[in-house]
């Protein structure tokens, strides 16, 4: 397929009295083409054309069952060839794949008012030497749930007492006890 541009110059070198094979090698086209074009008064364009699929008189009845359930493309495939189409599955699981929305994964939001409620846990995080013994480094972690302010506190142990001793300086440092 040639451009306008590409018309006007067979036109020109046409006057010129170059023959098609002359003109395809400056031009880098078929001679073929080039002889087609030489007989042709005016220019129009051909457009490309919209291929047909064997899926298109199907696609509206596909849409319309999804509406209705939420089929899968092995059982969408399945009922249009019982109407008679005789494409592929996989152009039916493409077609599917591309109108049928995207699953969202479920979840709850959700709100706190503030100081109603508080998340609280343990981490470890490498080991550090206590005198001569290696010992295991733990942290503390208090985060509010209303604003997400964070409170952590590095420890050796886990024990309640450890615990209890890092919820209160936890609870000081945020200002207040949870409601």
């Amino acid at each position: 397929m040639i451009d306008y541009e590409q018309f006007c110059l067979i036109r020109q070198y046409r006057q010129e009295g170059l023959k098609a094979g002359q003109i395809a090698v400056k031009l880098n086209l078929d001679t073929r083409t080039i002889g087609k074009w030489m007989k042709t008064e005016s220019f129009q364009p051909r457009l490309p054309g919209m291929p047909v699929s064997k899926l298109d008189p199907y696609k509206e009845d596909i849409v319309r069952m999804l509406e209705r359930h939420p089929y899968s493309a092995q059982q969408l495939f399945q009922k249009i060839t019982d109407q008679g189409f005789t494409g592929g599955y996989t152009i039916v699981k493409d077609y599917v794949r591309k109108i049928k929305p995207k699953r969202q994964k479920p979840f709850l939001k959700l709100f706190f008012a503030p100081g109603e409620c508080a998340q609280v846990d343990w981490g470890s995080y490498k080991s550090i030497n206590v005198g001569k013994t290696r010992r295991r480094l733990s942290f503390f972690i208090m985060v509010l749930c209303h604003c997400r302010m964070m409170y952590v506190e590095f420890t050796v142990s886990q024990t309640m007492e450890h615990f209890l001793g890092c919820h209160q300086r936890a609870l000081e440092y945020f200002g207040g006890v949870p409601t």
